[in-house]
């Protein structure tokens, strides 16, 4: 399991239809509206090897458990051999097959407008911590 920590921003909005990002980057404009967390500790590059390697298996599933303050949301998507996991600054989790060196997975079974809107609002404050467990199924 990859565990990578962020923060909420005032700027969270979350409606995107297609992706969910998390960034290191410290702040965002509220056009970034798939984005969850910023500030994060790793990006996808940080990752482990044994990670990437498992989820380049053709036919992969990644989950991602987004958690903050006692409230927790589940992603469910694929991997894909062609996976870089080459950005140094963002995870991207897309509904699409689209790939890039920002994408973590693919196909996933939800974007940021539909995560728990409980945990959308925890998010709207910058102190406010996001854990993100990735792991490969």
């Amino acid at each position: 399991m990859e565990l990578v920590l962020a923060h909420g921003h005032e700027n969270i909005t979350s409606l995107h239809y297609n992706t969910l990002e998390v960034t290191k980057d410290p702040s965002i404009t509220r056009r970034a509206d798939c984005i969850v967390g910023v500030g994060a500790d790793r990006g996808l590059s940080d990752l482990s090897e044994e990670f990437k390697a498992a989820a380049r298996v053709e036919g992969a599933r990644i989950e991602v458990r987004l958690r903050a303050d006692g409230i927790e949301d589940r992603i469910l998507g694929e991997g894909h051999p062609a996976l870089t996991f080459a950005s140094p600054r963002e995870m991207v989790i897309r509904r699409s097959s689209f790939l890039c060196p920002r994408t973590l997975m693919i196909k996933a079974d939800k974007s940021s407008r539909e995560l728990d809107r409980g945990l959308v609002e925890f998010l709207r404050e910058r102190q406010r911590e996001l854990q993100v467990e990735i792991r490969v199924l």
